[in-house]
């Protein structure tokens, strides 16, 4: 089976490239607003490319006009209305704890979608143009890397309507911008351009437009992906086994990492490459 055809999803679709994967979203019509499809479909994709050992760097890119608005307010609107909790879901007649119940077990599952890009093996670049705004901030804050047009648009747009935003943002962003300004951000909610968010450190870069960043990702992806999987893929566990623990901890962690992988076939293949002035030819192994 090509590697194409182990997708299947109406808002989301995957390309290949050699080694790197784009993940599109791919529901252009409705600004790649996040339905319930979304939800499911992407950590399956993801623990998919995690898997693959063909995949070494994943770009997550957006179809159309916007990167993403957000959850589909159309779609949840009525849930939301209800209380949060769809009535088929739980038994009925049920009582005000079970309701509460499948809501909490809803909203996990929705932070399990954004995990599985935390959580992927491999990195995983964002390339953002558009709007990017409430749960959009969820997403890329879950990636690696973020890249943005010049046009692109963010915002914590939860506090607007009312919502403490609760898959992802509030855990992750303040790890990744100062979190004076990420309390900024979030209590506002207000919207901030590209250039904000470089000088803030949310984007590394920033792109003439969304064409431009999305190559820009693709060619970053592929400077990755000829480095040895084994080196890129390890340097993401021991940065992630990082984040909070003391930097003793963290040397001895990748201490023992090497230890247990460090004289893989790709380290021999790069030294003799060295030596020989040429190439090496990454197998991951």
């Amino acid at each position: 089976m090509a590697r194409t055809e182990t997708f299947t999803s109406d808002v989301l679709s995957v390309e290949f490239d050699g080694h790197v994967a784009t993940v599109w979203l791919d529901r252009a019509e409705k600004r790649n607003a996040f339905a319930q499809d979304f939800w499911a479909d992407l950590p399956e994709i993801m623990d998919t490319l995690g898997a693959d050992l063909e995949t070494r760097a994943v770009v997550i890119a957006a179809k159309g006009e916007s990167f993403t608005v957000g959850i589909d307010l159309k779609a949840f609107g009525p849930l939301f209305i209800s209380g949060g909790v769809d009535p088929d879901a739980v038994r009925q007649p049920g009582s005000e704890v079970g309701k509460r119940a499948a809501l909490y077990r809803s909203i996990k599952d929705m932070q399990r979608a954004f995990s599985s890009i935390a959580n992927c093996s491999k990195p995983v670049i964002a390339a953002i143009h558009g709007h990017c705004i409430g749960a959009g901030i969820d997403l890329i804050t879950a990636c690696d890397i973020r890249y943005a047009s010049k046009d692109a648009t963010f915002s914590v747009r939860e506090t607007k309507i009312a919502m403490v935003a609760d898959v992802g943002t509030l855990q992750r962003l303040p790890r990744i911008i100062d979190p004076g300004r990420a309390a900024e951000v979030i209590y506002t909610g207000r919207d901030f351009g590209a250039d904000e968010a470089l000088g803030m450190g949310l984007i590394s870069r920033v792109y003439p437009d969304g064409l431009a960043t999305q190559r820009a990702a693709h060619d970053l992806a592929q400077e990755i992906a000829a480095n040895s999987p084994l080196a890129v893929q390890g340097a993401k566990s021991v940065l992630s086994a990082g984040e909070g623990r003391q930097v003793e901890d963290g040397l001895d962690y990748v201490a023992l990492w090497n230890a247990a992988f460090l004289m893989s076939n790709d380290f021999i293949e790069a030294t003799s490459a060295f030596l020989q002035k040429r190439t090496p030819d990454f197998t991951g192994e």
